[in-house]
């Protein structure tokens, strides 16, 4: 993987010596409402520039306390889902046998599960902590069952009961509630009061897959995405949840998705995420913290 020209800010560490690698999967084909998601990932890199590479949050800085290679964005077909997500897994198993996490930057959250099948088929005992407004639960979509609705569907077929905590969640379907309430995987519906008490209950070691939804934050605050469901996070509350997760548990792979930066034309959606891609990167220093 080469150098690009253009990368998230202090972001800019060589493939080898990084321990971290981000890369963009632009891809919306299965969007169920409003598309535009594909432009996420480089709306980012160029809003980055806006913002400064240290967090006094953390006092800490991306330049001196990280290891991170940017590798760009993959060149998706669109369309058909199959092939994007076989180059996504493609690209995150060629980081996970270097020894390195990948960081997938979408793009819509079915691009969540090219990445998970690679995860998944390094570290089998991998669990799954979910932050969405939604359940994304379905079997299918409209007759389709690779689409955004349905990708914590798909990551339950190849890790089965108990190994999925979601949070944040305020909408699906009855039948969605359903299959929560049924024991298949564990969800704490609007908030994440309960987070600590997950995040306790696995043992530090296990396998770690975290995918972010932006839509699990409020829409008065994060406008720019798809799906807008009221009743959502505050930005501190998302960011203290992460650095929780990544200070105790083993974090091996971690995504970031649904940034529509078209639908939010004051910009502060993007402006948002690229602060929080900081903020998870530096907190995936935290371990032990």
């Amino acid at each position: 993987m080469k150098p690009q020209a253009c990368q998230f800010i202090g972001c800019d560490k060589s493939y080898r010596e990084a321990d971290t690698v981000l890369f963009g999967a632009p891809y919306d084909s299965t969007t169920s409402f409003r598309p535009g998601t594909r432009f996420g990932p480089s709306a980012m890199r160029m809003e980055s520039f806006g913002i400064e590479t240290y967090s006094p949050m953390q006092d800490k800085d991306l330049v001196d306390d990280t290891k991170v290679f940017d590798s760009g964005d993959l060149e998706l077909p669109f369309g058909a889902p199959e092939p994007a997500l076989k180059m996504i897994e493609e690209r995150s198993a060629q980081i996970l046998e270097d020894g390195k996490r990948p960081f997938l930057l979408g793009g819509e959250h079915l691009v969540t599960l090219g990445a998970f099948r690679a995860v998944q088929k390094k570290y089998p005992n991998v669990v799954i902590i979910h932050f969405d407004a939604h359940a994304d639960l379905r079997e299918d979509y409209l007759g389709n069952p690779l689409s955004h609705a349905c990708i914590l569907r798909r990551c339950h077929d190849l890790v089965g009961d108990g190994r999925i905590f979601q949070f944040g969640i305020r909408s699906g379907t009855r039948e969605e509630f359903a299959f929560m309430k049924s024991g298949h995987v564990t969800t704490e519906p609007f908030t994440s009061a309960t987070l600590a008490k997950v995040v306790k209950s696995i043992p530090k070691k296990t396998p770690l897959y975290l995918t972010i939804d932006m839509d699990v934050l409020d829409p008065s605050e994060f406008p720019g995405t798809g799906t807008q469901e009221a009743g959502g996070f505050r930005y501190p509350q998302l960011v203290e949840d992460v650095r929780l997760i990544c200070s105790r548990l083993n974090v091996v792979a971690l995504d970031n998705v649904e940034l529509n930066p078209g639908l939010d034309s004051t910009g502060r959606s993007t402006a948002l995420a690229c602060k929080f891609l900081r903020e998870c990167l530096l907190s995936l220093t935290n371990k032990g913290e």
